[in-house]
């Protein structure tokens, strides 16, 4: 059995492809999640061989992290949670500092991606290939089926289209810090969550705004978000 958790956003399209995985003989769904701190504690907690993960839910070096065994990934849990339609309850772990490393027991990741946001692919697919597979959220359900067992045998699960989007992006000024750094900015958090978002120093993220916003042009930094998702840079 190919044991998979959920990590999608939508708790319709999760509950609808749980049912869709559920129903395939030799596919166990061990765990629905719809937040980043959730899928890190089910990961520990139920050591799925696949996690069907939504882009937008990690920045790439988390989810480089996540699918790299002996990767450090910096954690902050709360109380244990009762996830999904059907009820996992996930025990978060003690609390550590966002300096501490933990080992991700995941086996592959099936990411899947909007169209837009495939330029943001390019230094994950040459190294990762075989830990990582992608899938345009436009898929068939068959697919997204077919790309979990595939991951599963240790296969390369890429859609072709998402390749063609990513060379088709214009050449972004930023590097793959900065884009991270206007992630975590567009969902919200000041500069010390972003901070302990991927463990760097206030300090250090505010020389990465400064570049941002002189990069772009923009005057602030959601103007910034702005430019870059408009020039397909995030």
């Amino acid at each position: 059995m190919v044991r998979t958790l959920l990590a999608l956003q939508g708790g319709l399209l999760r509950g609808a492809l749980a049912q869709l995985l559920a129903a395939e003989h030799d596919i166990e769904i061990v765990g629905e999640v719809d937040n980043p701190h959730h899928l890190r504690a089910a990961v520990r907690a139920e050591r799925p061989d696949v996690a069907v993960v939504e882009f937008d839910m990690l920045t790439v070096t988390e989810l480089v992290r996540l699918a790299t065994l002996g990767a450090a990934e910096s954690v902050v849990e709360t109380t244990p949670a009762a996830v999904g339609e059907s009820t996992v309850t996930v025990t978060a772990p003690t609390p550590r500092s966002p300096a501490e490393p933990m080992t991700a027991p995941v086996g592959s990741l099936l990411v899947l991606v909007e169209q837009r946001r495939a330029g943001r692919l390019g230094p994950v697919l040459a190294e990762h290939g075989h830990r990582i597979g992608f899938l345009s959220r436009d898929v068939p359900p068959g697919r997204i089926v077919d790309g979990v067992r595939q991951l599963a045998e240790g296969r390369v699960v890429l859609d072709p289209d998402l390749v063609v989007a990513a060379l088709e992006v214009a050449d972004s000024p930023l590097t793959n810090r900065e884009r991270e750094v206007l992630d975590v900015v567009a969902e919200g958090h000041p500069v010390q969550e972003i901070a302990e978002r991927l463990v760097l120093s206030a300090g250090t993220v505010r020389n990465h705004l400064s570049r941002i916003m002189a990069k772009t042009g923009a005057r602030t930094r959601w103007e910034a978000v702005r430019i870059a998702r408009e020039s397909g840079w995030l």
